[in-house]
């Protein structure tokens, strides 16, 4: 990925600090979820911005395949 600098309110970069550090991110990580959140809610005004988050979130689970037992 590549890192690009942008300036950010001090305000929203101390939010995404501490509400990264809840959610087991870096302060970076949680501002781009924050901007996937909001660029998709945005594609998406017919769904809540909840649904979206937990969406994004589910989206990078690993995931297990599942197998039928016979």
């Amino acid at each position: 990925m590549e890192n690009f600098s942008v300036q950010i309110d001090e305000d929203l970069f101390r939010a995404a600090t501490v509400e990264g550090k809840a959610n087991s991110l870096s302060t970076d990580g949680q501002i781009n979820f924050w901007a996937k959140v909001g660029r998709n809610a945005l594609a998406n005004p017919d769904l809540p911005v909840d649904f979206i988050a937990k969406v994004l979130i589910a989206k990078d689970q690993p995931t297990t395949p599942f197998k039928f037992e016979d």
